[in-house]
């Protein structure tokens, strides 16, 4: 019993993290807070790096449920569009990783104020204006 109530105050702390955590995502009703250009400036694999990946590409979020993104591909020398399916599932953004697969990825919004955006997918933060 003692070790219970030793370990209870631990517990609790655990506990009131994990929801203090799980606040900071924006949970969408639809789509249409997110709808139309924004402009994908950088991304990064945690937030509080200092030095991330500056970007240049162009998301559009359309209302059919497409995705439209365009990015400079090195290879081909000049800029590509790629359209993926996307939808609102549970406040969260579910996108296909590639155009031909069924593979998704799951993203969560954690900053949504003015023109601003920042998205937390799989492995990356992405930080967007419009």
């Amino acid at each position: 019993m003692k070790k219970f109530l030793k370990l209870l105050p631990l517990a609790l702390l655990l506990a009131i993290t994990n929801v203090s955590a799980k606040s900071k995502v924006i949970l969408l009703d639809d789509n249409s807070e997110i709808l139309g250009k924004w402009t994908v400036f950088a991304e990064t694999a945690a937030l509080h790096k200092i030095d991330n990946k500056k970007l240049k590409n162009k998301w559009i979020f359309h209302k059919d449920g497409t995705l439209s993104s365009f990015g400079f591909d090195t290879r081909l020398n000049g800029f590509v569009e790629v359209k993926v399916n996307y939808e609102i599932v549970y406040g969260f953004i579910i996108k296909q990783v590639q155009p031909s697969s069924p593979k998704t990825e799951t993203c969560k919004v954690v900053k949504l104020k003015d023109d601003l955006m920042t998205l937390k997918c799989k492995y990356l933060y992405y930080l967007l204006k419009r």
